[in-house]
């Protein structure tokens, strides 16, 4: 799909903004449409935070192309820097960039009352909502993985992995694998109370169901806190959706890794 019209998402720090007019100009400059509305590509300029609130706004459309400019901190998913937009722009000029297809997390929430429908491109917490110890039995595919006990339950997608998972100990998954983890958060252990203490792993189109067992649960999508009451189940998959998103020509998901948290 040829590249013609362009919106920016721009994070409210005034950092952001002068990245943005710059970029602005320069695209413009090279024959390029800024619009609001019918873009071929999304542009998140800002941390990690502007690039998930980007594909949220947009639902996670198929249709265009999704690529980050890093003017924040991190910026594991900012694929560009501040010093290589004329290079990106060139690239996008003239067609020489590459696409990786990536996953999205879609989410049931179901309670006594009805049904809400949610999507994840990097993860959903669940935790009571007072942030008491939670009770949830977890299942995989219709198959009892534990009874957990704990502070709550992260489900990651592969793109999410080196988010919030990472901390909590769980794996790095390399972005384009169409996977779930289940790590726990401060899980308990003890004579009465045993849960697993590492992440699980699972494919893609291997539900993750969640049944809780206390009244008002906490589910955190992409840092956006919902609360809901009379949760009855919590199910969770990777099925078929998913976004692109623009690579750079020598773009390395390993070097990626090593700049970012090694070097």
């Amino acid at each position: 799909m040829k590249i013609n019209k362009i919106k920016l998402f721009v994070n409210e720090t005034n950092k952001s903004f002068e990245v943005a007019k710059l970029l602005k100009e320069s695209l413009e400059k090279n024959g390029f449409e800024i619009v609001e509305d019918n873009f071929d590509l999304g542009i998140a300029v800002g941390g990690d935070g502007t690039f998930l609130r980007m594909t949220n706004d947009t639902d996670f459309d198929n249709n265009v192309y999704y690529v980050g400019i890093n003017s924040g901190t991190l910026g594991f998913a900012q694929d560009i820097s501040i010093e290589e937009i004329d290079e990106f722009i060139e690239c996008i000029k003239n067609d020489k960039f590459t696409c990786e297809d990536i996953s999205i997390q879609e989410i049931e929430v179901k309670t006594k009352e009805e049904t809400f429908n949610l999507k994840s491109l990097n993860e959903i917490l669940v935790r009571d909502d007072s942030l008491k110890t939670i009770d949830l039995d977890i299942y995989i595919n219709g198959e009892l993985l534990e009874k957990f006990r704990g502070d709550g339950i992260l489900v990651t997608t592969s793109f999410g992995s080196t988010g919030y998972n990472l901390n909590l100990g769980g794996s790095i998954v390399y972005n384009t694998f169409d996977t779930l983890q289940v790590t726990p958060i401060a899980p308990q252990n003890n004579k009465v109370t045993r849960s697993l203490t590492n992440s699980v792993i699972i494919p893609s189109n291997y539900q993750v169901k969640i049944k809780p067992n206390n009244d008002s649960i906490l589910i955190m999508v992409d840092g956006n806190n919902y609360i809901f009451e009379n949760v009855i189940e919590i199910n969770t998959v990777i099925k078929d959706r998913k976004i692109k998103l623009i690579r750079k020509d020598n773009y390395s998901f390993i070097r990626k890794v090593n700049d970012k948290f090694l070097n």
